[in-house]
């Protein structure tokens, strides 16, 4: 920690961070947090307190003249019991929107996580110092992307020269809610997961809501996209629902109603884009539950298989085909009365031929080209005309698939 007197410390206040919904004062500094915390409440599921804490699309912002940045931080980083370690977590530096530079913090809590079992350990650890030098000599905005994959308690914020906030963009804010590969997970940096490269395209304000392995369709997530403002909003569907088994073909579509219901209560005309799963092999049209592959990790690799089976489907589980073709009967059937709904086939941004390309690592997330991949497929299908996010006044788009050109 630095406690040299030629060094400005600014108060890390809410209006130096963007894309958080809640920010929660800890003995440490403050949490950002993607849910807020009455929503947080509503759920004892550790999974979801990892997910919502870990700040995917989080950053600082602020406009200083200031040319070294030093950002205190107390990350809790991952180790999965058999695998090999996880590196630290990124931080993307960008100066006036382009990128300037990266870094990660060293030290900090650990949580180890046993796989085969579920256990899970809490190490507490040090506090950790960012830094970045040799920033332009001039005003100018600077935008600190926080680790998407690693939770971080913001400490302090010290720099060579004082520090104005940001003044507000201006541009459209696109508020996304997604799985972990809307999260982020295996892609290389903050500021390059697939939500984050497609708002960077389309010049936009990204609140990304991707939530690893708690996309669920829980009312309360609905609510929290209900409440939050936005000027464009999608929602990916399906894959945690096949992940967890967690429920049948009779629940979901009324519980996918619900969730859009409950959105469209806080955002009646604002355009709404249902996305479902990317291109899956393991669950194309076997059930879940999605489990660790044992044998793979006894030999120092992570991947996951399906533990359902195909002829399940007959009762009534969930396989990612399933899911698909609901969703788009739902979206067919909603857009009679909702022009401002629109539906995109999650095999557009991946699909099979990509697959063979670019496989998924462990059978499950996109690494980090599959990442860039997705983002600017996203920009091109959702934001470029005639997309139902382009500039502009929205045109109706009725429930019509994106990804169909005819």
């Amino acid at each position: 920690m630095n406690t040299d007197p030629r060094w400005i410390t600014t108060p890390l206040t809410a209006d130096l961070v963007r894309g958080a919904l809640d920010l929660e004062r800890t003995a440490h500094g403050l949490l950002p947090h993607r849910l807020p915390a009455w929503a947080r409440a509503q759920c004892a599921d550790p999974q979801l307190a990892l997910a919502e804490a870990q700040p995917s699309g989080v950053r600082l912002v602020f406009r200083p003249r200031a040319t070294a940045v030093e950002l205190d931080t107390l990350p809790t980083k991952r180790l999965y019991t058999g695998a090999p370690p996880r590196p630290d977590g990124v931080y993307d530096l960008l100066v006036d929107g382009r990128p300037a530079g990266q870094g990660s913090v060293r030290g900090g809590n650990v949580l180890t996580v046993d796989m085969a079992t579920g256990a899970t350990e809490h190490r507490p650890g040090p506090v950790g110092t960012l830094r970045f030098t040799g920033l332009p000599d001039r005003a100018k905005d600077v935008e600190i992307w926080l680790p998407h994959n690693e939770t971080t308690e913001l400490v302090a914020l010290r720099t060579d020269a004082p520090v104005q906030p940001a003044a507000a963009s201006g541009r459209r804010v696109w508020l996304h809610h997604g799985s972990s590969i809307s999260h982020g997970s295996d892609a290389a940096s903050p500021s390059t997961t697939w939500p984050a490269r497609a708002a960077a395209l389309a010049g936009v304000e990204l609140i990304n809501l991707g939530l690893g392995g708690s996309a669920l369709l829980d009312p309360f997530t609905a609510r929290a996209l209900r409440d939050t403002p936005a000027d464009l909003i999608s929602v990916k569907i399906g894959i945690n629902l096949v992940n967890t088994d967690l429920m049948r073909l009779r629940a979901f579509g009324p519980a996918v109603h619900g969730f859009l219901d409950t959105v469209r209560e806080g955002h009646p005309t604002t355009p709404l884009l249902v996305v479902s799963p990317i291109h899956c092999a393991l669950h194309e049209d076997t059930p879940g539950p999605t489990v660790p592959d044992l044998t793979a990790l006894a030999a120092g690799r992570l991947r996951f298989r399906a533990a359902g089976d195909p002829a399940e489907r007959a009762s009534g589980k969930l396989t990612l085909a399933v899911v698909r073709e609901e969703l788009a009967r739902i979206v067919r059937q909603r857009a009679a009365e909702d022009p401002y709904l629109g539906y995109l086939d999650g095999r557009a941004l991946y699909g099979e031929a990509d697959a063979a390309e670019l496989p998924l690592p462990d059978g499950l997330h996109p690494d980090a080209a599959t990442h860039l991949r997705i983002g600017e497929r996203f920009a091109d299908l959702a934001f470029a005309a005639p997309g139902p996010f382009a500039d502009g006044v929205p045109a109706a788009h009725s429930g019509k698939d994106l990804a169909d050109k005819s």
